[in-house]
């Protein structure tokens, strides 16, 4: 399928000598799994109970954050009767029930499994925690079992969350190690993302960006500045635009 062009508003594109990439790093709820959506579910069911609503403005602030922040965020500007504590608990719950049956978005398998095929070192650099990433992986092995490196939100590792560029820089130098390479130049990493505060931690690591917004989340940020590209899904990335072995 031909690669869309970039949208006016995103920022120029480099050159194609500037493109090539060799390490791949992909966020996971929303660009992976449709987890994105079981949030969503979730949190409005939540806030559903004390009278409160839960839009995209207030989700699109969320997105990206570790759970604590985002916790905080929640109950401060929904207003709603319970502590970030408490909002936790009740989402821990539903998680536990749904998360086990998320599954891959549209264009996923076929993308990851090409990359593997072809010796792409490839990472998944999410701010989920473990915990949560390992319910999500529970019937996704054949998903997961093909990243090289999986590094989550609670790793000791990251000083600060999205937006600060720390998970990309754990990403990139664990798959630098996995293959035995002496370093990993940040140009020659491409991060894929679905949120705009991703978006910016990608950008803030000077690597190529990706965005593959939720159509909800993408008509909030029209002229989001910073990727270098943006796309509606993964069924529509060539990975020849990046230099990257085409699909056979």
């Amino acid at each position: 399928m031909t690669m869309s062009p970039p949208a006016p508003s995103a920022t120029a594109v480099p050159d194609q000598e500037q493109l090539a990439i060799t390490h791949c790093i992909f966020d996971m709820d929303g660009l992976l799994i449709n987890t994105e959506s079981l949030y969503t579910q979730i949190t409005a069911e939540i806030l559903a109970r004390y009278g409160k609503t839960y839009g995209f403005e207030l989700k699109a602030k969320l997105m990206g954050l570790r759970e604590k922040e985002s916790s905080e965020i929640l109950v401060r500007e929904s207003g709603v009767d319970m502590t970030p504590e408490e909002y936790l608990h009740e989402r821990h719950l539903l998680q536990l029930e749904r998360f086990p049956h998320c599954v891959p978005l549209p264009g996923v398998m076929r993308l990851i499994k090409h990359l593997k095929a072809k010796k792409i070192p490839i990472a998944v650099a999410t701010s989920s925690y473990r915990k949560n990433f390992n319910l999500k992986a529970t019937n996704n092995q054949d998903l997961f079992s093909l990243f090289d490196v999986i590094v989550c939100g609670d790793d000791p590792a990251i000083g600060h969350g999205k937006p600060s560029p720390d998970i990309f820089y754990v990403a990139r130098d664990r798959l630098a190690q996995h293959f035995g390479q002496e370093n990993v130049q940040n140009e020659n990493c491409l991060v894929f993302e679905d949120s705009p505060i991703g978006v910016q931690a990608g950008v803030n690591a000077s690597m190529k960006v990706l965005w593959v917004p939720d159509e909800n989340i993408g008509r909030l940020y029209p002229s989001l500045e910073g990727p270098t590209l943006r796309l509606s899904s993964l069924e529509l990335f060539d990975p020849a635009y990046f230099d990257l072995p085409a699909f056979d």
